[in-house]
């Protein structure tokens, strides 16, 4: 009788234990993004608007945020080594602030293309104020099309060596921001910083 019980504790046990496994807490994402490949909960689950983006320049990742809380978690690489921020076009830095998505398309070069509205007017400012100090010639202009997109075909290898290689977008890999394409819209609050 004591086996019976044990046995059926054990298998009740397991079953329980199976059927929650499916579960995952959000709120502790850092030990399983480093090891999700996708990098997200479940590809079965969406976010619950408002969603919103952090892009964090010093630790190489893109976080997406929505109602509940953390969604997803990707690897980026930016344009210049450096990582400071984009004071003028052709310095192939990547821009800091807070920005929204204005426009989405596949791309023919990096898979999928979602634009950010740089320069806003807080960049703009900024640009100003550094060409008033002489850090920047007078002729200079901020530049834009800065965006968040993939890499070249079969080039994902540049995400994993966090090797920089935009002049000033967000890149990640194809299947990535193929992932994250398919569930922000267009108006999505982006904040860049370092």
């Amino acid at each position: 009788m004591k086996t019976t019980v044990i046995l059926s504790c054990l298998l009740i046990g397991s079953s329980v234990t199976l059927n929650t496994n499916h579960l995952f807490n959000r709120a502790n994402h850092s030990l399983t993004a480093k090891t999700m490949s996708s990098r997200r909960a479940s590809f079965k689950t969406m976010p619950v608007a408002p969603v919103r983006i952090v892009i964090d320049k010093s630790s190489y990742e893109l976080y997406v945020y929505d109602r509940l809380g953390w969604f997803a978690t990707y690897p980026v690489v930016f344009g210049n080594n450096s990582l400071d921020d984009k004071k003028m076009e052709g310095d192939r830095k990547t821009p800091e602030g807070s920005f929204k998505i204005a426009n989405k398309r596949v791309h023919e070069k990096w898979d999928r293309y979602m634009g950010l509205d740089y320069p806003t007017a807080e960049s703009l400012a900024k640009f100003n104020m550094r060409k008033r100090r002489g850090e920047i010639p007078a002729s200079a202009s901020p530049g834009g099309g800065v965006g968040i997109h993939g890499t070249w075909p079969h080039d994902d290898y540049v995400i994993d060596n966090f090797k920089n290689w935009t002049n000033g977008c967000i890149s990640l890999k194809n299947e990535d921001v193929e992932d994250l394409y398919s569930y922000v819209p267009v108006g999505t609050p982006v904040t860049i910083q370092k």
